[in-house]
């Protein structure tokens, strides 16, 4: 009778936890600056948004400010703790000039129903990316990789594609990451105008179970871009043996 007791208070504070402690969403970069892209090219960001409340968080509905805008979560429920991408594409098709983008994430946190991305950059004639400034411009393809379903405690590997978009010297002055588990190394700390770029991103699952988010930030001379985030996504899962 009292250990029946005792498992009835247990979920009775659980769930009192949960309302106590509402949904509460919650992301580090509210804003991206793509710098300069040629019309007719596509822009691709994630914003990452996270749970940092007691109970389940519900995304009801993504919105951008334009057609030429699409934007979608990977996933509309979090539990506490959980992250997800917001997943962003930008079509230059027809636009010229300076650009901003609102992106428009609606949820049940109470407090804040509501929280907007901004999107921004300038789009150029074909050919006169970095011509406008004498500064260099860092422009990755993609900024976030999901590795999938892992076997914990599998060390995996993702390799993203850079380029120096602008008229001078890219110089990498650091580059961190959010935890212990993860490693990153850059092809090479100097690029030159119009040239490519890597940097090599290792995922530890050792010791972690669930969804896992890290973050990579890359420390550089671009102006627009001083402080570029990455980010990785895993759902880790126990073997079998």
């Amino acid at each position: 009778m009292i250990k029946r007791i005792l498992t009835l208070l247990v979920v009775f504070a659980t769930v009192s936890f949960a309302q106590i402690i509402p949904p509460k969403v919650s992301s580090q970069q509210m804003e991206y600056d793509f710098g300069q892209v040629a019309r007719g090219e596509h822009v691709k960001y994630s914003f990452v948004v996270t749970n940092v409340g007691g109970d389940l968080l519900k995304i009801s509905d993504v919105r951008a400010s334009c057609g030429c805008t699409a934007a979608k979560p990977e996933k509309d429920d979090l539990a506490p703790g959980e992250s997800t991408n917001i997943l962003v594409d930008f079509n230059s098709t027809g636009r010229s000039g300076k650009q901003t983008k609102i992106i428009t994430v609606k949820t049940n946190d109470p407090d804040h129903p509501e929280i907007k991305f901004t999107l921004t950059g300038s789009v150029v004639e074909p050919g006169e990316q970095g011509n406008l400034t004498n500064n260099p411009a860092m422009f990755f393809k993609e900024t976030q990789h999901d590795f999938g379903t892992v076997e914990q405690g599998k060390v995996v590997d993702y390799t993203f594609d850079f380029v120096n978009k602008g008229s001078s010297t890219l110089q990498i002055r650091d580059v961190k990451t959010s935890c212990g588990c993860t490693a990153a190394l850059v092809s090479s700390n100097t690029i030159e105008p119009g040239k490519d770029g890597t940097l090599k991103v290792q995922l530890d699952t050792k010791n972690y179970t669930g969804r896992m988010s890290r973050r990579v930030t890359i420390y550089s001379n671009d102006p627009t871009n001083p402080d570029m985030v990455l980010t990785i996504f895993a759902d880790v899962q126990k073997g079998t043996n």
